[in-house]
Parts: C-alpha cells; structure tokens; sequence
C-alpha cells in the first residue's frame, strides 16, 4: 500500500485555473508590494526613532549643543509627526502637517490699483486778451501760494486759485512794454517781472509795492528768469548772457555766464541748486556749476531752438530738453556724464516740459498741428494722455504746486486748466523749501 501512494501521479500545474469566485485584484490589507514587503510588526519604530535622537558612539550627550538637540528634535517631530510606523503601503499617506518654518499663505490678495483717468477737456477756461504769443518769453507761473501769474502786454494779472478771485497786480509804462517775463520767488510772497528795455521788477504781492529794480544789467528783453532761492534770481537776456543777481545787495550782478550767441529761451535750476540749465535760440542747451562761469557741458543735439528744458524731481543728474520747430525731439541726459541717454520724436515742435509731482510721468506741450498736451510714462515714454484744446501752440505751461492741476497759455488768448492728478484728502507735512546756495 504505501508503494502504491508513491506511485500516484503528480497534479498537472499547466491545467490549474483561477476559480470563478476569486477576484483579480489583489486585497488592500495583508499583502505588501511586489517589491518591497509590508514588514508590518516586525519592524521596531521606537528603536528607529531612538536612532535620531540618541547621540553617535563616538560623541557623549554632554558634548551635543543645544542647538543640534533642537535640530534633532524638529526633524524627529517634522519626519515622524507622533507616528510608529514609517513604511505603511496598505492605507492612504497622512496629509503632510505645516512647519513652522514656512511661510504663512496670504488670506487675502491686494485689491488692484485703480487706472488712473485724465479728464480730456479743460476744468476751467479764463480769457487771456493781448497775451505776447512769442516763443522768447515766459508769462506764465504758479506761485507756492497757489496764484497763478500771467503777463497780458503791459500788465501783470494774479488769479488765486484757492478763492478763484483775480486781481491786477501792476501796468508798467508803454515804454517798457511788453511784458516778457514774470517768475514766483519760492516763498510764493516776491515775484519778479522782465520787461521789454531790459529792466527787471521784484514786487511783494500782498502789498503790491515794487521792492527792487535791477537795470543795466542786459540789452534788450529779458525772457528768462529762475529763481535758485529766496534771494538768488538769474537772469537770461537777449544777447546770450546770463547774469546771477543777489537782490539782497546793491551790487546785485554776483556772477555771469557766457556761453550762447542768441537769444535765452529757457532757464531752470535743479533742485539741488548746484546746477543751470540754459536753452537758447542758438539751438544749444547749456550745464552750468554754480561756481564756474564757464559752462560744463554743451550740448549741440538739438536742431532747433531749445525752450523746453526740466530737471527731473527724483533724480537730480536728469534732464529733459525739447526742441522747437524743426526739431520735434525731447531728449533725456545725464549732466553727471556728459551723455545723452535717450531722444523721442513728438512729432511737433515742443514748446514747453513738466515733471509730474506725483508719478513718473512727463508732460509737453506741443505747437502744430494738434497744438496739444501729452502724458508721457518715464522712461518708456509711453504716450497716456492727450490733451487738445488750444487752437495755437502752447507756448506757456505750468503746474499747481501740489502738482494736481496744469495751466496752460497760447496765443489764441485763452489760459486752460486740466486737472492731471486727483487731489488727495490725506494731509501731508509740508516741505521745506530748498534754499540753496547762501554766499555768491
């Protein structure tokens, strides 16, 4: 009998088939992978947790700093978070707890910046009769007191744009007429006139009395004037000659420059006071030192009179230039260099240039054929904004000075406000103003 129990024959495994009731997928609990084993039990997770804390062989715990402690304790409770098991193939892996090291997300995004809108029409259109429509001259400024200045032929008008009131501040003989120049001191109190026989009036407004008259000084019209401080006024005349005037003193001719051949179109200190910008008719622009008669840079880019020029408010090597009929440029240089770093065509003649007080933005006024005023965004000089109105070149502009309105001035006898920028309700300490250079 038991010879015959070895001579059975063995099942056949080629012929064995899965039975009906047993499923195709393998179960979820009991198994491990087909490579790597579920160890279950008989993996110890307190001795593997142990590992991380417990110091090496070769080191004592009197030798571990408190510092790699607290490390080994944060990367214990990052990796394990309070489990016993480390490889678990059988159910779904914990959601990962957030460190204390990462960033907190945002709650809430930061609502977007309103677009800005330029109002396309004027605020408000006052009459200028007689205006001097002449690219030599400048009639038109805006005080620190908010009053806005403008000459009409031989006589000084002031309008206070807080109350909107307007009052005539001074008519000066028919012999020195026309009118070719008024400039605010910065205390917003003096302002000085340029008249026609090269004479310059300094008046005190509230009490409407002439302070100071400075003759002999220039032939012919003086058309520029800026102020580099309270009692510094410079001086640009006819014949290229730029005077610096003290008019604290008797002998109020402190310092000339001498460096065009033509007619000064435009002057303006930078804010620091230690540099002149001077354009002229001679189509050069002009850097001057405060200390130096001579000039320390000349620049000969432009291929026509030079009017327009701007120093920039946040960067004081910066300078903007504009070109007058036939050159139709505004060019950008760096005066600490010598170089010129960008020019845009405008397509027309630039008559006048502005900084924005509030964002980097540039504004020009423009003669034919649209007579305009442009936005430009510094420094890709990106047009945002036109702005037309005027039916002749827009010879005078000047800006508010809490820079939220422009006021701009033609020969077609009308003076136009536009609001540039929203006035803004948050009351802001007022600025000192610059003073300058105190000994000439």
């Amino acid at each position: 009998m038991d010879a015959d129990i070895y001579r059975e024959p063995l099942p056949d495994v080629r012929r064995w088939r899965r039975p009906p009731w047993a499923s195709s997928r393998p179960t979820t609990r009991g198994f491990g992978d087909r490579f790597i084993p579920n160890r279950g039990d008989r993996m110890n997770m307190n001795i593997a947790e142990a590992l991380l804390n417990i110091p090496r062989k070769d080191e004592s715990t009197e030798e571990v700093s408190p510092s790699r402690a607290a490390y080994r304790k944060l990367l214990s409770d990052t990796m394990l978070q309070g489990r016993t098991r480390v490889f678990s193939f059988s159910n779904r892996p914990r959601s990962p707890l957030k460190s204390s090291l990462e960033a907190p997300t945002p709650t809430h995004r930061q609502p977007a910046r309103k677009r800005r809108q330029i109002p396309q029409a004027p605020e408000k259109t006052l009459d200028a009769p007689d205006i001097v429509g002449d690219d030599r001259f400048n009639v038109l400024d805006w005080g620190n007191k908010n009053v806005l200045s403008i000459a009409l032929d031989d006589k000084v008008y002031l309008w206070n744009a807080t109350d909107g009131s307007t009052t005539e501040l001074v008519t000066v003989p028919e012999s020195s007429a026309p009118i070719t120049s008024v400039s605010w001191a910065p205390d917003g109190r003096h302002i000085a006139i340029g008249q026609c026989k090269s004479i310059v009036e300094l008046y005190d407004v509230t009490t409407k009395k002439l302070l100071r008259t400075l003759a002999g000084i220039h032939q012919g019209p003086v058309g520029s004037l800026a102020w580099n401080n309270n009692h510094l006024l410079t001086t640009g005349g006819a014949h290229g000659a730029i005077i610096n005037n003290d008019v604290r003193i008797q002998s109020h001719a402190v310092r000339s420059y001498r460096g065009h051949d033509d007619v000064i179109c435009g002057l303006k200190w930078s804010s620091c006071g230690k540099h002149l910008a001077s354009g002229g008719a001679d189509k050069l622009l002009n850097i001057w030192d405060v200390s130096r008669s001579s000039p320390l840079h000349r620049f000969s880019n432009h291929t026509s009179t030079v009017r327009a020029v701007a120093w920039c408010p946040f960067k004081d090597n910066l300078l903007a230039s504009g070109g007058g009929e036939t050159d139709h440029c505004i060019k950008f240089w760096n005066v600490s260099a010598g170089t010129c770093l960008k020019s845009v065509e405008t397509g027309s003649e630039v008559c006048g240039l502005l900084w924005s007080k509030h964002e980097r933005e540039l504004l020009s006024s423009h003669g034919p054929e649209k007579n305009q005023i442009a936005v430009w965004k510094y420094p890709s000089m990106t047009k945002i904004a036109e702005l037309t109105g005027h039916s002749s070149s827009v010879l005078y502009m000047t800006q508010s000075p809490d820079g939220c309105q422009v006021a701009s001035a033609s020969s077609d006898e009308t003076l136009k406000l536009w609001q540039i920028n929203e006035k803004s309700t948050e009351k802001k300490a007022p600025k000192s103003p610059h003073m300058g250079p105190t000994n000439m």
